[in-house]
């Protein structure tokens, strides 16, 4: 990598968009040849996605990690994640790009918590299989014909209406398949506490600092934990501080030193002992295994 990582922000193709569109795979494939992004190599976008496999089967690389995708397979990419795709001949299918503001708009009658679980990658996988007979399908062909009817009347609110249900037949899904998460004062105090990492990350590594600022002892903030994403809250912090260490670190600018004094570490060295105890692998060598892969 000889320049940092891409940050893709949402460019709609037309004036008129309002915040939401759908793009063919193979389109964004042979958008390579002509931007000075190549989306097969890690980027990390500015916004929010789904994307929505029809045909074939190959993987799709998030955050770090790479996922096998199938046909009826829906990817959730929430902003700032990194992603890359893994172009095969027999792969296609479509994104859903839309922006936060769109998003919250379509489910202002929902609670924040409902955001808050349908994109945190901790609570649920990113992944999701559709079922073939599921009416999913259908009302995403619906969606992709009225998207498409740029002289429909109303068409916004048509695609809104649409873009809603369709999330919602993939929740439906998606509480099937997995536990159903009832206790909605856990899914809010893990919640607080997430944001509370994200704010805090580069002042404290410690749960009990976490605990203290949410106004509940250790032992209960570790039992939520435990409970919603099978991890410690010690686990839970050291996650959220790796993941942002190495999407740093795929920015070829940024040494690991100066990185370990940006996310709070006294001492460089202690920093690479971190990193290595949660990955196994020194930060130089992570960045080795990212340009092999």
């Amino acid at each position: 990598m000889t320049k940092e990582i891409p940050h893709i922000q949402f460019n709609p193709a037309t004036a008129q968009n309002f915040g939401f569109e759908i793009v063919p795979i193979e389109k964004i494939a042979h958008s390579k040849k002509e931007t000075n992004h190549n989306p097969s190599l890690p980027h990390q976008v500015k916004f929010y996605n789904f994307i929505f496999f029809t045909e074939g089967s190959g993987r799709h690389f998030i955050d770090f990690n790479w996922y096998p995708v199938q046909k009826n397979t829906l990817v959730y990419l929430a902003k700032e994640q990194v992603n890359a795709f893994e172009f095969s001949e027999n792969l296609k299918g479509f994104c859903l790009v839309f922006t936060e503001a769109y998003f919250v708009s379509c489910f202002s009658n929902l609670t924040e918590n409902f955001v808050f679980q349908l994109f945190n990658p901790q609570l649920f996988s990113p992944i999701l299989q559709i079922p073939e007979d599921s009416d999913f399908i259908d009302y995403f062909h619906l969606l992709h014909k009225e998207f498409k009817n740029l002289t429909a009347f109303n068409q916004k609110n048509i695609i809104n209406s649409l873009f809603v249900i369709l999330v919602s037949k993939a929740e439906n899904i998606k509480q099937k398949e997995t536990f159903a998460i009832n206790d909605a004062s856990k899914i809010k105090t893990f919640q607080k506490f997430s944001s509370l990492i994200e704010l805090n990350h580069t002042k404290s590594r410690s749960a009990n600092f976490y605990a203290n600022n949410l106004a509940i002892t250790y032992k209960h903030l570790n039992i939520i934990c435990k409970e919603l994403v099978h991890k410690t809250a010690k686990s839970v912090i050291d996650d959220f501080i790796i993941l942002q260490a190495k999407r740093e670190l795929i920015n070829s600018t940024i040494k690991s030193t100066e990185l370990a004094y940006k996310l709070g570490f006294e001492d460089p060295t202690n920093f690479t002992k971190y990193f290595k105890k949660n990955t196994g692998l020194t930060p130089n060598s992570f960045i080795k295994s990212i340009k092999n892969k």
